[in-house]
């Protein structure tokens, strides 16, 4: 289970950064979209083996927004005091999609509902019709999502890249929050490691594949070995970074003025091995600027939610649970 979650890390995290630098040297506004049928086909062929492994979820929703339409998954609560529980949603991290949760949904699935989206913009079932040209975009198409699902207010857990389009959302928007959970959050709270930025080049240069895994190695915090087995979740990954060509704007470093700002209770959870969210210094900045809980979640990675899928199901249901009014 170790290996199957540090490959994962390891792609998203390597395709976050070449996304990065490629926004910097290419940043007119397009639209993602699929580079041919056949690769379509190949991806939509991964990313149903995976959702064939999840709980099957009670409705399908592809909600329209200004920018296109949303795929959401619907886990209805069934639960005798369901009704009490505001609903919780899901922004999955670069490339991952709603499958990416996988690890999670039993835990959460039950007395609450649970929404799971494809991002607009990245592979998935998501369909992008019109440019994001801000990374404040994100907030809108968020807003609309929710607003057309009929959800007045909910929980908004984010991951990663998730996390940053969680965070634009609650700023924007925070009448529709009633809590918001942030694991391992890129960029809102600190900057990613130079060495990150170092050995990314590879990956963004013709050198033998060889370098190129071990690049993926360094970023990710695992072996070479770790980086060339293949899961059915690292297949849809690498199928999505093949024949999609995403448009995922870089999110920014908010100002203390911006995160104090927040209403809303704030919970966030940073890896303790390899952090792409900025490990203990981010943790220090977030307590500084009175965030709680800030919790620091040892033996773990940027593939948090999944690594410690099994603790952090009670944890979150009984901090949703403290602020379902």
């Amino acid at each position: 289970m170790r290996r199957f979650l540090s490959v994962v890390a390891v792609l998203v995290v390597g395709w976050l950064v070449v996304e990065k630098v490629v926004s910097l040297v290419a940043p007119e506004p397009t639209v993602g979209h699929w580079r041919s049928e056949q690769g379509r086909d190949a991806y939509r062929a991964a990313y149903d083996g995976v959702m064939a492994t999840l709980p099957a979820p009670s409705a399908v929703h592809d909600v329209a927004v200004d920018h296109g339409s949303v795929r959401v998954y619907e886990w209805r609560a069934t639960g005798p005091s369901s009704g009490d529980r505001l609903p919780v949603v899901l922004l999955p991290g670069i490339r991952s999609g709603a499958p990416m949760w996988g690890e999670n949904l039993g835990h959460w699935i039950g007395d609450r509902t649970v929404y799971a989206m494809d991002a607009i913009g990245d592979s998935g079932m998501s369909l992008q019709s019109v440019p994001l040209t801000s990374f404040d975009d994100q907030a809108t198409w968020v807003e609309q999502a929710l607003a057309g699902l009929g959800l007045d207010r909910a929980h908004v857990v984010g991951h990663s890249f998730g996390a940053a389009t969680a965070t634009a959302h609650a700023l924007a928007h925070p009448g529709r929050v009633a809590s918001l959970t942030l694991l391992e959050p890129v960029l809102v709270l600190h900057g990613l490691p130079a060495s990150t930025y170092l050995w990314s080049t590879l990956l963004l240069v013709p050198v033998p594949q060889s370098w190129k895994n071990r690049a993926m190695a360094e970023i990710g915090g695992v072996t070479v070995e770790e980086v060339r087995e293949r899961t059915p979740m690292s297949v849809m990954i690498d199928e999505g970074a093949r024949h999609y060509a995403a448009v995922t704007l870089v999110p920014r470093t908010l100002t203390d003025d911006e995160w104090r700002s927040l209403r809303m209770p704030v919970r966030i959870d940073i890896a303790g091995d390899r952090s792409l969210a900025g490990g203990a210094q981010a943790a220090e900045r977030a307590r500084a600027l009175g965030i709680d809980p800030v919790t620091v979640r040892p033996g773990t990675t940027h593939s948090l939610p999944m690594q410690d899928a099994g603790p952090l199901g009670p944890e979150l249901e009984r901090y949703w649970s403290g602020h379902d009014r």
